[in-house]
């Protein structure tokens, strides 16, 4: 199955308290659950003003139902095509 990152603008994000950010991961999850196993959440990485998270799913049109059912925005998705790291380099 695919693997997305997701952008979210989300001016001041990054100065979110450790509760904020647990009820906005909370409500994700409530709706996660509601939409079915076709969707998962990985992680994500808040940054000052952006939150980029990683999903795995079958298509965009999921993943922006997702953010319509939790009020999360959704400014960019694309797709993973290929991923590396420092052990990839040594083959």
């Amino acid at each position: 199955m695919p693997k997305y990152v997701i952008e979210r603008d989300a001016p001041g994000v990054g100065k979110s308290s450790a509760e904020d950010l647990r009820a906005g991961a909370q409500k994700s999850c409530a709706v996660l659950k509601k939409l079915g196993t076709d969707i998962q959440w990985v992680e994500s990485y808040i940054t000052d003003d952006k939150v980029y998270c990683i999903y795995i799913a079958p298509n965009e049109e999921l993943l922006r139902e997702h953010g319509k059912q939790g009020g999360f925005p959704v400014s960019r998705i694309s797709q993973v095509r290929a991923m590396t790291d420092p052990v990839f380099s040594e083959a």
